[in-house]
């Protein structure tokens, strides 16, 4: 299915700092520039992005704020909201859903993003990240049920908070897509968010462009179009 629906307002919720590029920045550029109020969550700071041992790791989660910063900017975002746990230390656990119920219930998203906890394994050479996987899952149960559900994190709507009930769910990264979203026209502005990422880049050369634009015509091929990104779409409440 293409999916040419664009919400009023989208929560992407990830990881670390370079995640929701790579994972959905096409469409997220797609949704802004049709009007969409788009918000990102980012889980962990990205302090252990690097192999490098004389890395401050207090230095490098700064600058990877900054360089998401930057990124927003580019996809044109209507901000980043940064949660600061260590990298490798996200829990599906009480602690981060609040978190992540919070940010729902203060935003009122329509479309939430966030990766899909079921991938584990792609192809044989890589294991999904267990900081993608909690993200997933927390996100999962911060919008079904906990957002909707007074009983959960009742101290929000004391504080002010209504409850929120969200109408779809975007997994990316997954295996079973269902739908796909044509990011033909916002292609070049992903990519460029993503050179955004400076402190990841061993290489910025060409041919890591041409890699992300294979990518996105792989994608683009399951559905018929030119470039796409591909969903596990979830319809709540219908």
């Amino acid at each position: 299915m293409i999916d040419d629906a664009v919400p009023e307002r989208a929560l992407a919720v990830y990881g670390h700092p370079d995640d929701p590029e790579i994972s959905a920045g096409g469409t997220l550029t797609r949704w802004a520039d049709a009007g969409c109020e788009v918000w990102v969550v980012v889980c962990a700071q990205g302090d252990k992005g690097s192999d490098d041992p004389a890395v401050d790791p207090a230095g490098l989660a700064e600058t990877r704020r900054e360089e998401s910063a930057a990124a927003a900017k580019v996809l044109g975002l209507a901000g980043t909201i940064h949660l600061d746990h260590p990298d490798g230390d996200l829990e599906n656990d009480a602690r981060m859903r609040g978190e992540i119920v919070e940010q729902i219930r203060t935003l009122r998203p329509e479309a939430v993003l966030c990766p899909d906890p079921t991938a584990m394994f792609f192809g044989d050479t890589y294991v999904n990240h267990r900081d993608h996987r909690a993200t997933g899952f927390a996100t999962l149960d911060a919008v079904a049920p906990a957002s909707g559900n007074p009983h959960y994190f009742p101290e929000q709507l004391r504080a002010g908070l209504a409850v929120h009930h969200v109408g779809a769910v975007y997994l990316s990264g997954t295996l079973e897509p269902n739908c796909w979203i044509d990011i033909s026209a916002q292609l070049e502005r992903k990519i460029e968010a993503l050179f955004c990422h400076e402190s990841q880049l061993e290489d910025t050369g060409e041919w890591f462009r041409q890699f992300l634009r294979d990518r996105a015509e792989a994608a683009g091929r399951e559905a018929g179009l030119a470039y796409a990104e591909g969903f596990r779409k979830l319809t709540l409440g219908a």
